[in-house]
């Protein structure tokens, strides 16, 4: 296997004092969705559609002609 030169050995502190190296790592969360429209929008959309579908099938004044 391996030869005990090439193993580490431990070191002990004498003096008491734990030394540890703190890193700040990067963490990853998963990817969300975002939707493209928001509820809201999509609402207002959807009556603004209506107005203007309400508003192409009423009579318009000139329709009302008296012959």
């Amino acid at each position: 296997m391996s030869s005990p030169s090439n193993q580490l050995k431990p070191v002990i502190n004498k003096s008491g004092q734990l030394f540890f190296e703190d890193t700040q790592e990067l963490i990853l969360c998963k990817p969300r969705l975002i939707p493209l429209k928001s509820i809201t929008l999509e609402k207002l959309e959807k009556m603004q559609r209506e107005a203007q579908t309400y508003k192409n099938r009423a009579p318009t004044v000139d329709d009302k002609s008296d012959p």
